[in-house]
């Protein structure tokens, strides 16, 4: 079908060779998560920063794989991913331009099937009231569940069974719609974080005494916005059946815009996510099956060395509980990242009649997420900007090789 894509995730653990600094409350965020660091130091695949060394581009080697994404010359789809296209072009393209232009100039060039980031979308296309990863995705997840149940167009979600010997290889995780922990009795609810609620972090981590349950945190938003609605309305018919002179009806709309660019209807939301830490970086290619988009996502985990980000809903794991939050991985964000991708495109294409238009997703094409701002990053080749000498000999070397 045009509309059913394969998704296939890998995690290829990587050790930078040269010296580098690290924060303590990252190296917390990622213990708690599960990163091994001892995987990483004793089989990490080396890289090192900068431009190419020698004849390393005959070798296989993370540069030449990178090569090879930019050759698919299919869009890429990233989460916050501004920091993300700086890491991933200086430690496997070339030393970074000098200026925001030229690097904007070379990333157009690098990825001309554009260059997607979720975040952007749940922020100004979805209108989410916080954007971060795992609440994005448990947000569309949900939002789905309801065009299901109407049945509505939606996403619809398939798990490859593997075989007994390559157990080894996947790590599941658990993602059904519906989390156990959703359906907390009112009387023992534990009061949530309000930190982690607005970004998506906290410094306390798992000692915090507050949730981190993002069902919960959801559920409080969506009962804080209907409530906010029926206010609304509330006074929308008390205006109107009252019959006020048009000076207060010019007031009730001042004070209705304002109200609105709070709750998310018209402007930003009022609960920005400006900050979110530097893990693993979130990055899913979009790979169709047959040359079409997605409108079924099978997710598929597999290879040697990576991470599966899945888990068949019928194969449930007795471990003990995760950490709060703690579903973040390498796999497991690049899965939640391309699921986002597809429900929004999902909806796009609902209100998009023009099957034909180009790019892929006009609305989010080549943008990305700036914290604070309200406008995003334009990923463009401007006609007062020139492309790196690094990045031409690199484009030259990727179609002669190609």
């Amino acid at each position: 079908s045009d509309n059913t894509y394969l998704c296939q995730i890998y995690n290829l653990t990587l050790l930078c060779m040269e010296d580098y600094i690290v924060e303590p409350q990252s190296v917390q965020f990622l213990v708690q998560h599960g990163f091994d660091f001892n995987k990483q130091y004793s089989q990490g695949i080396p890289y090192h920063k900068g431009n190419d060394k020698g004849n390393e581009n005959q070798s296989q080697s993370v540069r030449t794989f990178f090569l090879e994404l930019i050759r698919a010359k299919k869009p890429l789809v990233l989460h916050n991913g501004l920091i993300d296209l700086v890491f991933l072009y200086q430690c496997f393209y070339a030393h970074l331009p000098d200026s925001l232009g030229t690097f904007t100039a070379d990333l157009s060039e690098m990825f001309p099937a554009g260059i997607y980031d979720t975040k952007y979308a749940s922020e100004f296309e979805t209108r989410f009231v916080a954007s971060y990863l795992e609440y994005a995705y448990k947000k569309c997840k949900r939002e789905n569940c309801k065009l299901k149940d109407s049945s509505g167009q939606h996403l619809t979600v398939e798990f490859c069974n593997y075989p007994a010997n390559m157990s080894r290889y996947i790590d599941y995780r658990h993602c059904s719609l519906e989390e156990e922990s959703h359906s907390v009795e009112a009387g023992n609810k534990m009061p949530v974080c309000e930190k982690f609620s607005a970004y998506g972090w906290c410094p306390k981590g798992v000692k915090c005494p507050q949730s981190h349950n993002i069902d919960l945190i959801i559920d409080e938003d969506d009962k804080l916005w209907e409530e906010k609605r029926k206010k609304r309305k509330h006074k929308w018919k008390r205006r109107k059946n009252t019959e006020e002179p048009a000076k207060a009806f010019e007031q009730e709309s001042s004070g209705k815009e304002v109200e609105l660019a709070q709750n998310g209807e018209e402007g930003p939301p009022r609960k920005q996510s400006c900050f979110e830490p530097a893990a693993a970086t979130e990055v899913a290619e979009i790979t169709p099956n047959s040359g079409g988009r997605p409108l079924e996502e099978n997710s598929m985990d597999t290879e040697p060395e990576t991470e599966a980000a899945c888990a068949a809903e019928e194969q449930k794991e007795t471990h003990g509980p995760p950490s709060q939050g703690g579903t973040h991985r390498a796999g497991f964000d690049a899965f939640m990242t391309g699921y986002i991708m597809a429900y929004v495109w999902m909806l796009k294409k609902g209100k998009n009649t023009d099957t034909g238009a180009e790019p892929w997703l006009p609305d989010c094409h080549n943008k990305l997420y700036l914290s604070g701002k309200s406008v995003p990053l334009q990923i463009v080749k401007s006609l007062f900007s020139k492309s790196s000498k690094a990045h031409s000999q690199k484009m030259k070397l990727a179609w002669a090789s190609g």
